[in-house]
């Protein structure tokens, strides 16, 4: 069964897309710890980061580096934060997270942003790739 990423990426549930090419997706997280917070997955459907062959491993960073200069551009920030935890959606994913301080990247804290502000951040972070 396919995993909401995986539904994501094929456009079968909305989303706030940031970018996309042949291999990945980036998207805003509907939970954001801070405003422009975006997950970057394999749209091959992966469980375990380190289960991805070396070829796709190298491709998905690269393209998440991709997304976080972007995000830094399109949201004021000190830093963006990293983080792979993947438990739980069992589909490998990247968090990039803008930061003002380290205290931003703690799992459990989550920020409102209203449905019209997360359009137009992931416009503003497309527009920046």
């Amino acid at each position: 069964m396919a995993t909401i990423f995986s539904k994501i990426a094929a456009g079968e549930i909305p989303c706030y897309k940031v970018a996309e090419d042949e291999r990945y997706f980036a998207f805003l997280d509907i939970n954001p710890m801070a405003k422009g917070h975006t997950l970057v997955i394999p749209k091959h459907e992966v469980n375990y980061m380190f289960d991805l062959d070396e070829e796709e491993y190298a491709g998905l960073w690269a393209f998440a580096r991709k997304v976080a200069m972007a995000l830094e551009q399109a949201v004021p920030c000190k830093r963006i934060g990293v983080a792979v935890l993947g438990m739980e959606v069992p589909h490998c994913h990247i968090h990039l997270v803008p930061l003002q301080t380290e205290k931003d990247m703690k799992f459990g804290n989550k920020v409102n942003v209203p449905a019209e502000e997360m359009q137009a951040i992931a416009e503003a972070i497309a527009a920046k790739m």
